[in-house]
């Protein structure tokens, strides 16, 4: 019996999301993409926030803030099911992406977030696919760096707008 997801209104959370046997499915830019498409879209049927994302060869990574009332569950219920059967409408498949369901840990405060934006913007690099995170555009710095608010918005707070804007600098 799985345990239960622990959810807080007004929490900010880390998830996460395998693809099914660790598969590399996400390893083509026109998988990526179209992650990043049906992310975008989820803006439009729920409120929330993506904090930072990194998305690679087999999984990705998010922050997350729900709006006050939204359920992350319903969320990445969305984002996951739709992701998935556009995938395997594209490609001819039928059956499961994912791997097991989603990741999603709570984050407690700044110093939490810091250290997992640490790790989400690291991730790329540590994969061998990068030198850099600022090269990987698939992640929320390089959005941030090349003005894309599809997924980051137009306005950050401006804590997180100086979280990325010294992440630059220390990747520069």
């Amino acid at each position: 019996m799985r345990g239960l997801r622990l959810l807080r209104d007004g929490a900010r959370y880390h998830v996460s999301a395998r693809a099914n046997r660790q598969e590399f499915l996400l390893e083509p830019r026109s998988a990526k993409l179209l992650f990043l498409g049906v992310l975008a879209e989820a803006k439009k049927h729920y409120r929330f926030r993506v904090e930072d994302f990194c998305i690679m060869g087999n999984h990705f990574h998010l922050i997350i803030k729900p709006a006050l009332g939204e359920s992350l569950s319903m969320i990445m219920k969305w984002i996951l099911q739709v992701f998935a059967i556009r995938y395997n409408r594209r490609h001819g498949l039928n059956g499961y992406f994912w791997g097991d369901r989603f990741f999603s840990r709570i984050i407690e405060g700044r110093e939490e977030f810091r250290r997992i934006i640490e790790y989400i913007h690291r991730n790329p690099c540590e994969a061998g696919l990068c030198r850099s995170p600022l090269a990987w555009p698939f992640c929320g710095l390089w959005h941030f760096l090349h003005r894309r608010s599809e997924i980051l918005g137009r306005i950050l707070p401006n804590w997180l707008k100086e979280l990325y804007e010294s992440a630059i600098l220390e990747f520069s």
